[in-house]
C-alpha cells in the first residue's frame, strides 16, 4: 500500500485534526493488503492511529482513524443519539466500526451517519440526514447545515494540513514522523 495515498487521503486524521479518513486503496490481493494494513498499524499505532479495512470490492474501502478521537466523539450525547436511532452500539467504539463496516458490506452505499466516523459535526450530519442531502448552506469537505464559518475554517486547516503534509512527505518526511501522538490532543 502507498503510504503516499495515506498522506493525501488522511493528512488531518495523521496531524490529529480530524478524528477519522476514509479512501479507497487499490490491491492485488486481500492477503498482500492485511499484510500492508499490519505493518502500517504497528507503526502508527505508537501514535493512536489506526488503519482498518471497511469494505473488499474492486478496491479497498479504508478507515484511517483515532480510536482515542473516536471514543470522545461517541460521547458526545448529539452524536450518541444519532447512532443510537441507527442501532449502533454507542458505548463500545470498535463495535460501532464493525457496526458500520458490516452496512458497507451488506449495503454497498454509503450511510448516511458515517460522517460522524469522520468527525463531522452531529448538526451537519444531522442536517444532511434530515434535508435529504438538499438545502445546505456550503459545501466543502461536507455539506454544512450549522455553522458555516467554523466549517469554513476546518477544511482550510484540513487543506493546508493536507499541503503541508505532501511537501513535508515529498521530501522524505517519514509517516511516523508526520504523525502526531495522541497524548497531545
Amino acid at each position: 500500500m502507498p503510504e503516499e495515498l495515506i498522506i493525501q487521503q488522511g493528512s488531518p486524521t495523521l496531524a490529529g485534526l480530524k478524528t477519522g479518513s476514509l479512501f479507497s486503496c487499490p490491491y492485488r490481493s486481500e492477503r498482500e493488503l492485511q499484510e500492508d494494513i499490519a505493518r502500517l498499524n504497528r507503526r502508527l499505532a505508537p501514535k493512536g492511529v489506526c488503519l482498518r479495512i471497511l469494505r473488499l470490492r474492486r478496491r479497498a474501502l479504508l478507515y484511517l482513524y483515532r480510536p482515542g478521537s473516536l471514543r470522545r466523539d461517541l460521547a458526545e450525547a448529539e452524536v450518541a443519539a444519532i447512532l443510537r436511532e441507527y442501532g449502533y452500539t454507542v458505548d463500545d467504539a470498535e463495535r460501532c466500526v464493525e457496526e458500520l463496516s458490516e452496512r458497507l458490506q451488506e449495503s454497498g452505499a454509503f450511510p448516511h451517519e458515517i460522517g460522524l466516523f469522520l468527525g463531522y459535526p452531529a448538526e451537519d450530519v444531522r442536517g444532511f440526514i434530515e434535508n435529504r442531502a438538499q438545502d445546505c448552506k456550503y459545501v466543502g469537505c461536507w455539506k454544512v447545515y450549522g455553522d458555516e464559518d467554523a466549517a469554513r475554517q476546518r477544511f482550510a486547516a484540513y487543506k493546508k494540513c493536507t499541503d503541508v503534509y505532501c511537501s513535508q512527505w515529498a521530501r522524505g518526511r517519514s509517516i511516523e514522523r508526520l504523525t502526531v501522538p495522541e497524548r497531545f490532543h
